[in-house]
């Protein structure tokens, strides 16, 4: 199943589609109540993001399942012009240790943003590389800390094999109070073709 593609419109404050998207979905395929909510939650989570994200453009939200997979969905295609505080974005990126980076939820908007920042100055410096469609490639996407892109699972991953013990555990104090890390199974983002894509994978 797939509902329908909700758009939203840049600077929008009202979302009540989103979680309605979960609900209907929940009760199309008939999920128990823990599943539902669970899934409302996520969707609700999703929603933290947007009054970031809709300040560089318009997007659009939905979800889909394959059986017992579902997904949510949020794409956001950034305007020809977008501002960003690029000096936060690098602080941020480089030390991880910026207020604004505080939160699951904010790392994956700090993510975005670094992201956006790569991919503009790709285009800027090599217009013949962009034209050519390359960040059409998934597999090419500019990521959080150099990485090819940001995901949930792989920053859960790498804390366990992080040496700095305090900035390690104050991480898994931030997963452990995260709606979202804790009901997600995954949560990744990227940048394909300019369009800031966030998927959250969720197995009931």
């Amino acid at each position: 199943m797939k509902t329908d593609i909700y758009t939203l419109q840049k600077g929008d404050s009202d979302f009540r589609n989103i979680p309605a998207a979960a609900e209907k979905v929940g009760r199309y395929n008939e999920l128990d109540a823990k599943s539902a909510l669970r899934l409302r939650l996520l969707s609700e989570e999703m929603i933290c993001m947007l009054p970031q994200l809709l300040k560089y453009g318009d997007g659009s939200f939905w979800i889909e399942n394959n059986g017992r997979d579902y997904e949510l969905h949020l794409k956001v295609t950034p305007d020809d012009e977008i501002e960003m505080d690029v000096d936060k974005i690098l602080s941020v990126s480089k030390s991880g240790k910026n207020a604004a980076a505080k939160g699951i939820i904010n790392k994956i908007v700090v993510a975005v943003e670094y992201m956006l920042y790569e991919n503009a100055k790709i285009a800027k410096d090599d217009p013949y590389f962009y034209s050519m469609g390359m960040m059409d490639d998934p597999m090419y996407m500019m990521g959080y800390n150099g990485s090819m892109a940001w995901s949930l699972m792989s920053y859960r991953n790498n804390l366990e094999g992080s040496d700095e013990e305090t900035e390690r555990e104050e991480a898994w104090d931030e997963l452990e109070k995260s709606i979202i890390a804790n009901l997600a199974d995954d949560v990744i983002v990227g940048i394909i073709g300019g369009v800031i894509d966030i998927t959250v994978k969720k197995k009931f």
